[in-house]
């Protein structure tokens, strides 16, 4: 089964196709389908933060709410700086450590330090 893939603006996975674009019900994105044939580069990938602001690997980012870690008791509390993140493909596009352990985030709820 052939699986559409998330809005590149919100990340949410709500999306479906029309004619030859993808559109995403939620933030009203519409983008070509070609454009995820031609996605193989890493460097054509920008990831931005809930400001708009291009993140890259190494950037220190606070978080913008509090996030309960699927899983687990704890919660991420809002303004947590991270520092050295890490940049992966994927929904949680932000991979870092926070406290000695391992999350991974997805850059809506990030703001660049």
């Amino acid at each position: 089964m052939h699986t559409l893939p998330p809005c590149p603006q919100c990340t949410l996975e709500n999306t479906y196709p029309d004619g030859e674009n993808y559109i995403c019900p939620d933030c009203a994105h519409e983008w070509p389908m070609l454009a995820s044939d031609t996605s193989d580069d890493d460097d054509s990938r920008v990831v931005k933060d809930s400001n708009n602001n291009p993140l890259a690997d190494g950037d220190a980012v606070i978080l913008i709410k509090d996030l309960k870690v699927k899983g687990s008791s704890t919660t991420l509390k809002k303004g947590t700086k991270v520092k050295s993140i890490r940049l992966v493909a994927g929904d949680h596009e932000v991979d870092c450590k926070i406290d000695g352990t391992s999350f991974m985030l997805k850059a809506c709820f990030l703001k660049k330090a």
